[in-house]
């Protein structure tokens, strides 16, 4: 074991442990009883279900990524590394091929340690709960898109940096950095109006009161709704849902008809408002860019850290491998990530917060949001008091309670 190696172990151990730590944390944070602010839709039968989901899926979580982390450290104690480099290495002398072979597999085996634990979630969990609406069917031809959808989008992007790695010498970190970039701009593009379609039916919204009020506001805020959809996101859950994505003329504004069946029309304006609040203050344009420079800084230290023979050792190879360096650098940058990762949850928070302060100006009824908001931690059994340390590590959006004043805090002051 060389520097490497223990940097690695103790940087994932590490990750393990800290993501236990927040888990124990936010379950002993919960209140006996629902906060004041919430008794008015959230009843004591509710509150204890709400809790008992939380249990559940923490535990179940937990179980999950112990499961993977012995995987890989089995796996890596096992020689599986330097066995499975040697392998795809007589399967074919071209190294771009090769290179292929080694990530391919180790995503796919990632995909079937996960498949029983999505299995278990889905069905069990989800379903005993009163969330899973997701049929066999369903569930079977999801994971054959997301296949076929990695396998013609994926592979091509992944051929690209391996062999820009392999044959581009000082500036590949540069080429592979601008490929992804482009890759990434071009999904955003090509998502709304050719993928998610693939996975859900957009329907658009039909005319009356609802459609009426949703645009009758977007003229108000000079933002055209004359394209809005409705997903059939109930028939794989109950939990209710909106978002706004892609840009230009490709962007997509759309309510799952779960929401829709149980908000009224101006809650869902209040909702919709929160989404164009988005829109209007650039965050997805700035989430992309953030995005793309952290992709950059990513690249540029891969192009170092691949042409260190120590990396490799660590892991019992013998030569320098672009596609095996890529898998490595990805686990010595886990205590990086642990860092950044916070970065980006606590700008994601801000940006909800300006969101929200845009959809109650632009409404003039933050209290109506307000009741939005906690219908939909009613009916998606959303936690009502995460502990702080937890909220800081994994939520990209503030606690309710967090929001619900900040609301009021800015009507009391406008």
């Amino acid at each position: 074991m060389n520097g490497y190696a223990a940097f690695i172990l103790i940087a994932l151990l590490a990750d393990y442990a800290i993501g236990l730590i927040a888990d124990i944390l936010n379950l002993r944070h919960q209140s006996p009883t629902p906060p004041e602010e919430f008794r008015d839709l959230i009843d004591p039968e509710n509150y204890h279900k709400n809790r008992e989901y939380l249990k559940v899926t923490t535990v179940f979580d937990q179980v999950a990524e112990l499961f993977n982390l012995a995987a890989i450290l089995i796996f890596w104690g096992g020689g599986g590394f330097r066995k499975l480099d040697l392998w795809c290495r007589q399967l074919s002398d071209s190294p771009l091929l090769q290179g292929l072979c080694f990530i391919g597999f180790l995503l796919l085996a990632r995909a079937l340690i996960n498949l029983p634990f999505s299995l278990y979630r889905t069905f069990v969990i989800e379903e005993r709960f009163g969330f899973n609406r997701t049929s066999w069917k369903t569930f079977l031809l999801d994971r054959a898109k997301i296949i076929i959808l990695t396998l013609l989008l994926g592979t091509p992007l992944l051929a690209a940096i391996l062999w820009f790695l392999e044959s581009a010498g000082e500036q590949a970190w540069l080429f592979a950095w601008l490929t992804t970039a482009i890759f990434t701009l071009a999904i955003q593009i090509i998502a709304p109006t050719w993928i998610m379609p693939l996975f859900n039916k957009f329907t658009p919204l039909e005319d009356g009161e609802l459609k009426e009020t949703l645009q009758r506001y977007g003229r108000q805020v000079d933002f055209p709704l004359d394209q809005v959809f409705i997903i059939d996101g109930s028939k794989r859950s109950g939990k209710g849902n909106a978002f706004f994505t892609g840009f230009g003329r490709h962007r997509r504004v759309a309510l799952y008809d779960t929401l829709v069946s149980q908000h009224t029309p101006n809650e869902l304006k209040a909702i919709l408002a929160h989404e164009i609040g988005h829109y209007k203050k650039k965050h997805i344009l700035i989430m992309t860019t953030i995005a793309i420079i952290h992709q950059g800084i990513i690249f540029y230290l891969l192009g170092w850290f691949i042409k260190q023979p120590d990396l490799y050792r660590a892991f019992g190879l013998e030569h320098i491998s672009p596609a095996a360096g890529l898998v490595f650098f990805s686990l010595l940058f886990t205590p990086v990530e642990m860092i950044i990762s916070p970065l980006f949850q606590a700008l994601s928070r801000r940006h909800e917060f300006q969101a929200d302060a845009f959809a109650a100006a632009t409404t003039k009824d933050a209290e109506t949001l307000i009741t939005a908001l906690k219908k939909l931690a009613r009916d998606n059994l959303a936690n009502l008091t995460p502990h702080p340390f937890y909220v800081f590590l994994h939520y990209s959006h503030p606690p309710l309670l967090n929001r619900i004043q900040a609301l009021r805090r800015n009507r009391r002051t406008a």
